[in-house]
């Protein structure tokens, strides 16, 4: 089997054109660059093998699976109902059904609008997502104002989705409240065959009753499950595609195309370091990644993305070592000096890769110096 760390390793040459924008998680609108420097950056970054964009990132075009089920209610046959004590309850609870049967009607339909709303916001969604996705890659300047405004938007129908799914939650609670009234229901109708002083046509009617009631009870608890199965499948999709929002915006402020947030990529535990290793220790390892800080305003997230989404694929639990390395010098202020840069460039460092949707747990700064470096420099190790 071919060496993973071989095979993952990538190298971020020193001198690359554009600098990287600035913290947070909001778009900024800049305009500065142009596609021609964003492009003579990206090919003086050299790998250690093929970068994979996500091609996930670039099929999405649907929203959350939800169900398609429609529950609709049966009419029970028309009967008049005896005189008697019992035939007066049976249509009572023929009433009671029939204001039963309209309550989950409403709940379905309902149901079946706030899926439409749904489905109608994430192809909007998803359209403008794929929109921005083709212009980087294809090269646009950083902080494109016309990508800016396309973001929001999604953001907007992003937020629809969301009022959606607090509606759906909140019919999911009535839902049960009305599961809850039906099996109350079925246990009346079920009791009313006690009753005395029934006339044959009485039983017979309450048969009916009870027959329908049943299947209003199976109705209500298929809708009940069905809709917190949408739900859950809803919180999931809007949790995924806020990662990936965040993502986005990071590669609109730099006007490279970076894919799905490494968020949805890592799952599962985060891999523990076999033993405590000091921070000399990292240089005797291969480098998933190495950035030379020997200029300023170097643009590394594009081949830091790439390379960590590789290890993601393959081990989706893997966690991440971040190393400052600065130079083993004589001179004690320049010693010093380096030390202090090269951990605030480590820091921004981490800050783009949770920027890009790694959880913080998932990686850990160290620092230390080297005879083997001659300028800061920034080591990624897979742990």
């Amino acid at each position: 089997m071919v060496n993973f760390r071989r095979t993952a390793a990538a190298l971020v040459a020193a001198a690359l054109l554009v600098g990287c924008a600035s913290d947070g998680d909001a778009v900024n609108a800049s305009g500065d660059g142009t596609s021609e420097a964003v492009r003579a950056q990206q090919a003086r970054v050299d790998f250690t093998g093929d970068p994979v964009l996500d091609d996930q990132a670039l099929a999405a075009n649907q929203g959350p699976r939800l169900g398609t089920t429609v529950f609709q209610t049966r009419e029970i046959p028309p009967f008049e109902v005896s005189d008697t004590f019992v035939g007066r309850k049976v249509g009572e609870l023929r009433n009671d059904l029939d204001d039963l049967q309209n309550t989950i009607d409403s709940h379905n339909r309902q149901l079946q609008d706030l899926r439409a709303r749904t489905r109608e916001a994430a192809g909007i969604y998803h359209q403008r997502v794929g929109v921005m996705n083709a212009r980087l890659q294809v090269g646009t300047t950083s902080g494109n104002p016309i990508l800016v405004q396309q973001w929001n938007r999604a953001q907007g129908e992003l937020q629809s989705i969301d009022r959606v799914n607090d509606a759906m939650n909140a019919l999911n609670n009535e839902v049960g409240a009305t599961s809850s009234l039906s099996a109350y229901l079925l246990d009346s109708v079920q009791s009313a065959y006690g009753l005395s002083g029934a006339l044959e046509v009485d039983h017979e009617h309450l048969a009916l009753v009870e027959d329908a009631t049943n299947r209003s009870v199976v109705l209500i608890d298929r809708l009940h499950n069905e809709l917190s199965e949408d739900t859950a499948r809803q919180s999931s999709y809007l949790s995924r595609e806020r990662q990936n929002l965040i993502t986005l915006s990071l590669a609109i402020k730099n006007g490279e195309f970076y894919g799905d947030s490494l968020a949805n990529m890592a799952f599962g535990e985060p891999e523990a370091p076999a033993e405590e290793r000091a921070a000399q220790d990292y240089l005797d390892r291969q480098a998933l990644v190495v950035i030379r800080f020997d200029t300023d305003n170097i643009a590394y997230e594009q081949a830091v993305y790439n390379a960590i989404s590789q290890v993601l694929d393959r081990r989706p639990q893997a966690a991440f070592d971040v190393l400052a390395v600065a130079p083993q010098v004589d001179d004690q202020t320049r010693s010093s000096l380096d030390r202090a840069q090269v951990r605030r460039l480590a820091g921004r460092v981490l800050r783009s890769m949770n920027e890009m949707g790694l959880p913080p747990n998932r990686v850990s700064l160290a620092a230390t110096t080297s005879h083997s470096v001659d300028t800061n420099e920034v080591h990624i190790y897979i742990r």
